[in-house]
């Protein structure tokens, strides 16, 4: 047997032995995902193992580092993983903004210390991160961010607010945009690093039109954050976060992944039922789950190539603004298509509301990380090269 084939069978039988039978069941709602952290309550005692399990190999985060928690694997040998999880159907075992976001960011901008201390934990699902960078007056226009953070000796003291902080109130920790320069825009930006228990950190959960409240308003009130939580240099945090965006873009991105998995024919045969010949019985619909089913794959096959070629070194950069814009309309089509395909008890609210919250939610897709327009606006200078006007 070659290496890789040998890799895959002593992974399958890894897999197999190792995977609880409960964790390799799709995911019925977004309550089922696993956060990990200190705050988090696992639904069942299998999920847990299968989180423990799976940190404790380093297949949380197989392609990084094993000092820094990761599983050490070559990109060949994270997709063969990968596939193999596909093929048993076994579920992520961890949700995370610390390996989705800040992991790739902490990697190439922090410091030894910095790296040693969080990103095995992030890798174990022992804490739970979450990102300060919206705020009320600064949305698209990031960087003309107000909460200041002041130069105190050993620590800076961090005052000012965030907005539409995802999971902040369930939250260990904040990597978080900070003014510490009020004479420049883009270079008076620094990122932080600090404990959401910190005294005079609160939260406020913001409800949604789907009934749900992911997001939060976030307050900072004279909290010390010591020195040592300075990621990168001091007034440097803008390229941070532009880096940071690439990776929250092509998270934000995978939503439209689902496609090449996912079949809404299969919802749409047990909702209408099929013909004398075995299609879906109404032909608009077949032509459009089709016509998804493509472009899901077409979509899934990008991003991968996207991938691999960031990982070979050539980065992904402006290129991600192009997978975050179509993922996420991808995923408002999909949600429409849905409707479609339920009609009229699409809408029932009463009961379960899955459908009609999951269509209202994903509205949102296009406008976090960076909306639609401002994503239209990075592919045609930065992609494209056109001119301004």
């Amino acid at each position: 047997m070659t290496e890789l084939a040998s890799f895959q069978a002593e992974t399958r039988q890894w897999l197999e032995e190792n995977c609880p039978e409960s964790m390799r069941q799709p995911f019925n709602s977004e309550s089922e995902w696993c956060w990990g952290g200190r705050k988090f309550e696992f639904i069942s005692e299998d999920q847990r193992i299968w989180m423990q399990r799976m940190g404790e190999k380093g297949w949380t985060v197989p392609t990084w580092p094993r000092e820094y928690g990761g599983g050490g694997l070559s990109k060949d040998e994270a997709k063969i993983l990968a596939k193999e999880m596909r093929a048993l159907g076994c579920r992520k075992p961890l949700e995370s903004f610390g390996i989705s976001m800040l992991g790739p960011a902490l990697m190439k901008f922090g410091n030894e210390e910095q790296k040693r201390e969080h990103l095995p934990k992030i890798a174990r699902g022992e804490i739970r991160w979450c990102q300060g960078y919206s705020e009320p007056n600064a949305g698209s226009d990031l960087a003309s961010l107000a909460t200041k953070a002041e130069d105190q000796g050993d620590h800076y003291l961090v005052n000012g607010s965030k907005i539409w902080t995802s999971y902040a109130d369930q939250a260990d920790w904040i990597f978080c945009l900070v003014r510490t320069d009020s004479s420049a825009k883009h270079d008076g930006i620094s990122f932080l690093l600090f404990d959401m228990e910190s005294k005079g950190v609160s939260t406020s959960p913001i409800r949604l039109i789907s009934g749900s409240s992911p997001f939060c308003e976030t307050y900072f009130e004279n909290v010390k954050v010591p020195k040592e939580n300075l990621m990168g240099e001091l007034n440097k945090g803008w390229t941070i976060a532009k880096y940071l965006l690439t990776h929250e873009r092509e998270m934000i991105s995978s939503i439209g992944e689902s496609f090449a998995t996912v079949s809404p024919s299969k919802s749409a045969l047990k909702t209408i039922g099929t013909d004398s010949e075995g299609r879906l019985a109404n032909s608009a619909l077949r032509r459009d789950c089709a016509q998804m089913e493509i472009d899901g794959m077409a979509f899934f096959l990008s991003l991968e190539r996207g991938k691999d070629e960031a990982k070979a070194g050539q980065g992904m950069g402006a290129v991600s603004s192009m997978f975050k814009y179509y993922g996420t309309e991808l995923n408002k089509r999909r949600m429409e298509l849905q409707l479609a395909i339920d009609g009229a008890d699409s809408m029932v609210w009463q009961d379960d509301p899955k459908v009609p919250a999951l269509w209202l939610r994903s509205k949102a897709n296009s406008i976090e990380g960076g909306t639609s327009e401002v994503q239209l606006n990075i592919i045609s200078k930065r992609v494209l090269g056109l001119p301004d006007k």
